[in-house]
């Protein structure tokens, strides 16, 4: 075995199935409550709430310099809790808030609405990136380029000041326009818009939901237009838009840190299997505080691919109760986000098939930067 190769997480079918990962976890981990999933939306909303009264009734009062301090500190405070509101949102989505799908459509709808995505178009694209994790060609989101198809600025962008411009542009721009025109999504005989109801993202039935996701997204902004006239653009973009910019820079960090590191094999349809796809994801840290404003999302991903009902305050302790059944088979990387962030920039600019083993392994593919 290379060097190489002791770097890479295992990519062989593994010794054990579904069924007997989910033995492993405590059977009321599967459980979900009502009232504590309310009980965690509230308290993110009363912090929300808290935030919002203190920078609208308070920052003004300030002297002159200490406000260029509050309200970006502002911004990220109020940015991070609402990214845990998105990840209850989420979990709507899932069937993991309650046992009742139109009490998980209902509060999804609403709290997607009011962080301008689309329910349920988000719902089933994101349902495609978990039947697909993995995949080549069928995964929905951070399909990782080969390297023949490498655009020609790969090597401009594989630079400390070209990868600090990719980022910025991915953290701030990245998730509109994959809601909007399925950037970095997988490739459709057309357009794959969320907001477009016979988008080939979705299935004829669907296509109510879909329209039923965009009035929503509409209400919002027409809310927001509406206190944009009477208080004024930039009391909207200080109080609401740049919270919301901070979320989607979270929503694809998150997401991308989970998918994209250089231990993690991506398969081509000779290899894919759906446990395989689950288990190349990353659990990362993201320090103790910002790992609960979040939910923990960021370090119980694994279980979640896994069997994504779990509710978020069951994840932590099913994840304690499959780490010995999946033994190396789960990844998890302790390397400081920042750091981590521009590493994986540096490290994964494509895929190539393994070469190892004299070529056996034609169906995995591994990341690399060499161009």
């Amino acid at each position: 075995m290379s060097k190489h190769d002791l770097q890479h997480a295992p990519y062989a079918k593994p010794p054990f199935t579904l069924g007997e990962i989910k033995k492993a976890i405590p059977p009321h981990c599967f459980q979900r409550s009502v009232l504590r999933s309310f009980s965690y939306l509230v308290y993110d909303l009363i912090i929300v709430s808290f935030l919002y009264y203190v920078a609208t009734n308070y920052f003004h009062l300030l002297p002159h310099p200490l406000s260029y301090l509050a309200w970006p500190l502002y911004w990220i405070c109020q940015g991070c809790v609402l990214t845990g509101v998105f990840v209850i949102a989420h979990e709507c989505g899932h069937h993991a808030f309650s046992d009742y799908q139109w009490l998980n459509d209902t509060v999804g709808f609403i709290l997607h609405s009011a962080l301008l995505v689309p329910y349920f178009s988000w719902k089933y694209s994101h349902r495609g990136h978990h039947s697909n994790t993995g995949s080549l060609e069928r995964d929905e989101v951070f399909i990782p380029k080969q390297k023949p198809d490498v655009l020609w600025y790969a090597k401009c962008q594989n630079t400390p000041q070209g990868r600090a411009l990719f980022l910025f542009a991915h953290f701030t721009l990245g998730f509109p326009l994959y809601l909007m025109f399925n950037a970095t999504g997988r490739p459709y005989p057309r357009l794959a818009c969320h907001f477009d109801p016979y988008s080939p993202m979705y299935l004829d039935r669907e296509r109510i939901q879909i329209i039923v996701s965009d009035i929503g997204v509409f209400a919002t902004t027409f809310v927001l237009y509406k206190l944009a006239t009477a208080k004024g653009v930039a009391w909207v973009f200080c109080v609401y838009g740049f919270p919301l910019l901070i979320v989607n820079g979270f929503l694809v960090l998150i997401t991308y840190l989970h998918h994209t590191h250089a231990s993690l094999p991506r398969y081509n349809s000779s290899e894919w299997d759906w446990l395989r796809g689950a288990l190349s994801t990353m659990d990362r840290d993201y320090g103790i505080l910002l790992s609960k404003v979040l939910h923990n999302i960021t370090d119980t991903h694994v279980a979640h691919h896994l069997f994504p009902t779990i509710p978020h305050y069951h994840a932590m302790e099913a994840t304690m109760a499959i780490k010995p059944v999946l033994g190396e088979y789960y990844q998890f990387d302790a390397t400081p986000i920042f750091a981590a962030m521009f590493r994986e920039a540096k490290e994964c600019v494509y895929v190539e098939p393994d070469d190892d083993n004299g070529g056996k392994n034609k169906g995995v593919f591994w990341y690399n930067n060499e161009l």
